[in-house]
């Protein structure tokens, strides 16, 4: 969860490490640090932003071999102490370290017991000692960082100098991403292509176990085994002008905005006119293959989980087969009987999300077949699966998912529409829904441009120190979709219910301080949805509606009316105006739209 830089070559480090961690802070922004190698090693590190350490970093800081780091706290609390890079205590050997060390309590005892001391609380900076002791026996820094990582419990992606070593750096991961970026005489790694793409589109992503060694004329990569390995580069098609925020104020409202594009892309070439199905060959299956599976089994975490929810309720309506999701943090510890019947399918907007990621180790071991909706070609899930479905959503920068999580449920309507159209879909239904994904570009836009009225709706609300959302069936998962926005950047409390659920307990709750969000789209439950906002209002609650038409005056304070879809894809649009109400909350509450406090983007730690 956070974000590493590391570069050798001609140039000044410094610089290149600085723009890297600006581009990765959404990774992690409690600390900041960099140390560059010129006769000996300087180091820099704050607690705070990477403008902070910007501020530290002296114009000639010179030195063309470095490495970098943005900071999410998981051992000691944010401070200049705490801040990587981490030193030996010679001063020789500097690391930098994403991840947890699960047996580090039990390495820091040995160490203090043979003398060292710690200047630190992280478990990082057992690392940095280990190494030192290990790199004196040993004829190469690699040999000495594969060495001590046999020693090392629990996940990371790392990169390593030697001050005696200034042409090189090692750098490994084990459920942490590490990068390399091949450039021109020069070399970089990070912990996402996001840090590297001013500077090369070629790149190399390490597996799990491997380890690389980086000069400026090249690298090498090898197992933990000590083992060499190959590896191809990929070209990576997002360039630096994805990471600018365009002109608006946020990079979650440029996201918000650039939804009409980013699902677009998500449909191009995927589907057919003539046969009203979609075509996804990444899938790898044939029609055989897909008409025997008996049912379907969805994991992810957070908004990945809650656009999971959308897609089993797409599956089961148009392809008629049981469906259901649960979050990957769950399912991983609970010894899940993996049925040879049951396709799986891993949602993740990083591919990197290490509970998702696990969770389809474990299936995988257990013979399960599983298939990733992810946006990170070339991530670690990507390459984990049997096949899958990219999103090209484009790089999504602000922590709170918007673009993704539209593109994902986008995705699961082409996988439901896929699977629908082996099984039981008539043509005409077909036709239906390829002719409503055609529309929802359109309807996003059109619903965007009320922007300025939701701002408005989001100041009056904002006030309250709690809501509560509500839905039903299909409306559920929005519901929970846009308390998570709420709560998750605005730093309001929020509640979602399934409308049915809230008359068994949670209607003790409203009054006129709790505010409710109904999502009441228009169809089959709409007469159970108004009955459920008179309930609230029977009781003093306001209400906030979200659906496809004007209801009686009585039932509503205030409502946002959105166009209508086919009613399997209405909650794609239904959360659009949800994602606005977060944001112009959090604006009205000076909040830190784009970096809310304690989340980090990609979760690679349990």
């Amino acid at each position: 969860m956070c974000g590493i830089v590391a570069y050798v070559g001609p140039k000044d480090a410094a610089p290149i490490l600085l723009e890297g961690l600006q581009r990765l802070e959404y990774r992690g922004y409690d600390s900041a640090g960099l140390v560059v190698s010129n006769k000996g090693l300087k180091l820099r590190k704050v607690k705070g932003r990477v403008a902070d350490l910007a501020k530290v970093v002296p114009a000639r800081f010179k030195g063309g071999l470095g490495i970098g780091h943005t900071r999410w706290a998981t051992h000691g609390v944010p401070s200049d102490e705490n801040a990587h890079p981490h030193l030996s205590a010679d001063q020789r050997i500097a690391v930098v370290h994403n991840g947890i060390i699960e047996n580090a309590a039990e390495l820091r005892a040995k160490l203090v017991a043979d003398g060292v001391e710690f200047a630190s609380e992280t478990d990082t900076e057992v690392l940095a000692h280990l190494i030192a002791h290990a790199v004196d026996e040993n004829d190469s820094l690699e040999e000495a960082v594969r060495k001590t990582l046999k020693s090392i419990v629990g996940t990371y992606g790392i990169a390593v100098i030697d001050a005696e070593r200034p042409g090189e750096v090692v750098v490994a991961r084990n459920g942490s991403p590490i990068v390399l970026g091949i450039g021109e005489k020069e070399m970089f790694a990070a912990s996402d292509v996001a840090a590297l793409i001013r500077y090369t589109r070629q790149v190399v992503h390490l597996e799990d176990g491997e380890l690389a060694v980086i000069k400026a004329d090249g690298f090498h990569t090898f197992s933990s085994d000590a083992r060499e390995t190959a590896k191809e580069p990929l070209t990576v098609d997002w360039d630096a002008g994805h990471y600018d925020t365009g002109g608006y104020e946020h990079y979650l409202l440029k996201e918000i905005s650039e939804q009409p594009e980013t699902i677009t892309r998500t449909m191009s070439g995927r589907l057919d006119e003539r046969f009203h199905v979609a075509h996804l060959g990444g899938l790898n299956m044939d029609a055989r293959e897909t008409r025997s599976f008996r049912r379907v089994k969805i994991i992810g975490c957070g908004s990945a989980y809650y656009s999971g929810q959308i897609g089993a309720q797409l599956i089961e309506e148009l392809a008629r087969i049981p469906a259901d999701a649960e979050p990957a943090s769950e399912f991983r510890y609970r010894n899940p009987v993996v049925d040879p019947d049951t396709l799986y399918v891993a949602i993740s907007q990083s591919g990197e999300t290490y509970d998702t990621l696990a969770a389809v180790q474990e299936l995988k071991r257990k013979g399960g077949r599983v298939i990733g909706i992810v946006n990170a070609v070339g991530s670690a899930i990507a390459r984990e699966v049997d096949g899958g479905i990219y999103l090209h959503a484009g790089p999504e920068v602000s922590v709170a998912s918007t673009k993704a999580f539209t593109s994902t449920a986008v995705a699961f309507a082409l996988l439901a529409l896929h699977l629908g159209r082996v099984r039981d879909l008539s043509p005409a239904d077909g036709r239906r829904i390829v002719d409503g994904l055609r529309r929802l570009p359109g309807q996003i836009a059109d619903i965007l441009t009320q922007g300025d009225k939701i701002a408005e709706l989001a100041r009056k609300y904002a006030g309250h120190p709690s809501m509560m959302f509500v839905g039903r069936v299909r409306g559920y998962p929005v519901a929970r979709e846009g308390a998570q926005k709420l709560k998750e950047i605005s730093y309001v409390h929020a509640e979602a219910y399934p409308a049915s659920e809230l008359k068994h307990g949670p209607l003790a709750l409203i009054g006129p301080e709790m505010p409710t969000v109904a999502i009441v789209p228009d169809d089959e439950l709409l007469d159970k949805n108004l009955t459920t906002l008179g309930e609230i209002r029977t009781r003093g609650g306001q209400v906030l509606m979200v659906g496809h038409r004007e209801p009686d005056a009585k039932l509503a304070d205030d409502v946002i009316v959105i166009p209508k879809n086919e009613v399997e894809l209405d909650p794609i649009l239904l959360t659009i105006p949800l994602q606005l109400l977060a944001y112009h909350a959090a604006v009205a509450l000076d909040r830190d739209v784009d970096k809310p406090r304690n989340l980090a983007k990609s979760v690679t730690v349990e």
